[in-house]
């Protein structure tokens, strides 16, 4: 997920979301508030929303480094001051009274930037929603991110093969499901995706959900903290699996599967398969050595420059590539560029990250 030392990581607007996240990959180069060209050394800013996924701190460093490099000059911003909403609204805010040119925006919350987004349009710079689709408004020109219903897919098909590796004789699964954050428009769309995989098997009794809690309300963990995954991990097992095996927990991140296995831990159980995604550095060591059992890679190195080379087509006045119209955010469609994620096991983790200078040691086993 990066090649420096630092490391990777809107319920309401779901239905109007991914029409197919993982469908439809033709070619289409339309976009509107394009641009005219700009001059080398014009300011672009880049916000993004914390530091609670080394995702995030990575693509801060990536973005400030490739944009330097460019010939840009970045703003790079996190609304880590007060981990609000509104200090990414005052951040975009003055990055457009700086004069930006393009605004890439990995969302706080993406229903909640209209106004800012807005002020962008009008003032003539260009909108990028970056990692997460910003939600209903006409003024966000382009999306650029993984596939995120094909990483929800990928995490369901995991659980469901990791559980058939590990009790070949099981005919029933117990499983417990948990999902992103309510603000984070990504979280439904990894949910979607692992539960057209899951439901099919919920509903025919291969899995059992003890907990009965199968909504994305029921499941989703706010902030993607890991305290609150924990803690309702721990309610989990002590409400249903007494006198219980769980045999597998769908996470939709690392930070929360190493949450997730910390509690099982305490309350002196055998570790489950546990799902996860972005490939931390302690996620893929718990890889390694046989607790978490998949993460997903999302080389955030290729999300940014994919991002950067955007930015440089609309300094030359031209469009840039895209690849798919899936996603409308309620107002529009969204002229998109999605990268393909990978499932990553320790079957294949060593020729997953070869070319990465922290993760490939890691695997070499």
């Amino acid at each position: 997920m990066r090649k420096f030392a630092i490391t990777t990581v809107a319920i309401a607007g779901v239905a109007l979301m991914a029409l197919s996240g993982c469908s439809s990959r033709g070619s289409s180069t339309s976009g509107s508030g394009d641009a005219a060209g700009f001059k080398s050394g014009s300011v672009i800013g880049v916000a993004l929303p914390d530091k609670t996924s080394e995702n995030w701190v990575l693509a801060g460093k990536l973005f400030t480094d490739g944009l330097t490099s460019a010939g840009y000059k970045p703003d790079v911003q996190y609304a880590a001051a007060t981990n609000t909403v509104a200090d990414q609204q005052n951040q975009i805010a003055s990055m457009v009274t700086k004069g930006a040119k393009v605004i890439i925006i990995g969302a706080k919350d993406g229903g909640q930037l209209s106004s800012q987004v807005q002020q962008a349009h009008d003032a003539g710079a260009v909108v990028i929603a970056y990692d997460r689709l910003i939600l209903n408004t006409k003024n966000v020109d382009y999306y650029v991110a993984y596939d995120n219903e094909k990483v929800g897919e990928l995490q369901g098909q995991a659980l469901l093969d990791g559980m058939k590796a590990k009790y070949p004789d099981a005919k029933t699964y117990n499983i417990e499901l948990f999902s992103g954050s309510s603000d984070d428009a990504n979280a439904p769309v990894f949910f979607k995706g692992a539960m057209k995989i899951l439901q099919p098997k919920i509903d025919d009794g291969t899995l059992k959900v003890l907990s009965g809690q199968t909504d994305i309300k029921q499941t989703a963990t706010a902030g993607w903290l890991a305290q609150n995954a924990q803690s309702r991990m721990d309610t989990l097992l002590a409400g249903n699996y007494a006198n219980a095996e769980i045999n597998g927990v769908l996470s939709p991140n690392d930070t929360l599967a190493r949450a997730i296995i910390t509690s099982v831990k305490a309350a002196g159980k055998p570790i489950p398969i546990v799902t996860g995604q972005d490939s931390e550095v302690e996620s893929v060591k718990s890889i390694m050595a046989g607790e978490q059992y998949s993460t997903i890679n999302k080389d955030t190195t290729k999300l940014v420059a994919q991002s950067i080379d955007m930015v440089k087509a609309l300094a030359k006045g031209s469009k840039p590539a895209t690849n798919s119209t899936d996603y409308n955010n309620g107002v529009k469609v969204v002229p998109t560029y999605l990268l393909p994620p990978q499932l990553v096991t320790k079957a294949n983790a060593a020729e997953s990250y070869k070319n990465d200078a922290t993760l490939e040691p890691l695997t070499q086993q």
